[in-house]
């Protein structure tokens, strides 16, 4: 088989590497991918957002496939453009999108169906936004932008203050565009996030192993959001008892109820979640595999990437059976220093090989080029070193210890990626 695979990120690379893994699979393509990309596949000059060059391509190379795998092509109506053509592709329709493309969208549709969230209220105006702020007075309270913001579009504020600046930069001074044209006002919830990716085809649903995000810039959960500073799988919260109540209320409600809005979910469907004191509630979902767990996930999965998604594309998921790794595995995110606001790109790394790796670990490239046979940096996270071992532990040193051979001027990475849940074992 021919694939084409649509974005450029680490997330991008770790389904890339998966994919290679398959017997069936002759050539992967990546638009536009990035330097590390390319030494796993070849990469092409063309906008992931560019659906009529992607399906122009398709056509020409005998593409047999296209995975579809950012958010922004798939809201876009990516997936469509390419079935419209005849081609096989990956990933919700514009439609199903939604789900992750607005906030309000999903908060609605949670309500409606009784899929368990936090409470909140939607708003279109800035000075009602804090009207109502004030008074419920309580904080931290949480700030959403309805659609896509780079996972960068939530903010948690501690105080009035902090929630009026929040309401002024999406609302008012636009930040994220126009998806900032209406808010998500949350109640802020407390206890672990747990991230679970799941297959599904519309009709059956088969949840991947767990995973632990870590959104903060720095150590301790401190500093901005940004798209995730590295992962751990599993994660320990998720016990099977949780995974049992989140299947029952939570999963198999939510294929059902987009089923019933007459907008068939299939593909990878995300579901962040908070283990409350009152259980399993939604805090978001995504439309695509997430970035950085897929960087954890994927290199556990032992079933055949390809056999999943033709299963997932012809709707008979639910004859297969899909085998996971019982090894942990951790990935750190080496980002450019001022991420995520602004950085510096072309610095150079030094102490990856001619692929772009390292050795005891797996190296996904995020953020980097490849000119004149050397790799710089193109983004604001850079790469993502993962590791897979029977333990947490083992998992986490082999992964630091990759991080600490590999270095770019200005590289900033947390050090207690993992470290509160191995800590929180060994009390």
């Amino acid at each position: 088989m021919k694939i084409l695979v649509v974005g450029g990120g680490g997330r991008e690379h770790a389904i890339i590497r998966k994919l290679k893994e398959s017997p069936r699979v002759e050539k992967i393509y990546a638009a536009p991918g990035n330097g590390g990309i390319s030494k796993d596949a070849e990469c092409v000059d063309i906008s992931a957002m560019d659906k009529e060059k992607i399906v122009t391509f398709s056509k020409e190379n005998g593409i047999d496939l296209v995975f579809v795998a950012p958010d922004d092509p798939l809201a876009d109506g990516m997936t469509d453009a390419l079935e419209d053509a005849g081609i096989r592709a990956f990933g919700p329709h514009a439609n199903a999108a939604t789900i992750e493309s607005s906030k309000v969208f999903s908060k609605n549709l949670m309500k409606k169906y009784n899929i368990p969230t936090a409470d909140y209220e939607v708003f279109d105006d800035p000075k009602k936004v804090m009207s109502y702020i004030d008074s419920k007075n309580k904080y931290p309270v949480v700030i959403k932008a309805d659609g896509l913001a780079l996972g960068k579009g939530v903010i948690i504020a501690e105080n009035r203050d902090e929630a009026q600046a929040a309401v002024k930069e999406i609302m008012q001074d636009k930040k994220f565009g126009d998806s900032g044209n209406n808010v998500v006002v949350e109640e802020f919830l407390t206890g672990p996030e747990v991230s679970v990716l799941a297959f599904t085809d519309g009709i059956s649903l088969k949840p991947m192993v767990s995973s632990m995000d870590h959104k903060r810039a720095y150590d301790n959960d401190e500093g901005l959001n940004t798209g995730g500073m590295g992962t751990i799988s599993p994660n320990p919260y998720y016990t099977d008892e949780i995974a049992e109540i989140c299947r029952k209320t939570i999963f198999e409600p939510t294929v059902a109820a987009m089923n019933s809005e007459n907008r068939k979910f299939k593909g990878c469907l995300y579901f962040g979640l908070m283990i409350t004191p009152d259980g399993p509630k939604v805090i978001e979902y995504n439309a695509r595999f997430g970035d950085p767990e897929a960087q954890v996930v994927l290199p556990r999965l032992k079933t055949d990437l390809v056999d999943i998604i033709e299963a997932v594309i012809d709707e008979r998921l639910s004859h297969l059976d899909i085998e996971w790794s019982n090894e942990a595995a951790a990935c750190v995110v080496m980002a450019s220093g001022g991420y995520p606001l602004s950085y510096k790109k072309g610095i150079e790394i030094s102490g990856l090989d001619e692929n772009g790796q390292t050795d005891g670990a797996t190296v996904y490239h995020a953020g980097t080029k490849f000119e004149n046979g050397k790799f710089y940096t193109n983004g604001g996270r850079v790469l993502g070193i993962s590791a897979t071992a029977k333990t947490l532990d083992e998992a986490l040193d082999k992964a630091y210890s990759a991080v600490k051979s590999i270095s770019f001027d200005g590289a900033h990475y947390r050090t207690d990626i993992g470290r509160a849940v191995s800590e929180e074992k060994t009390d």
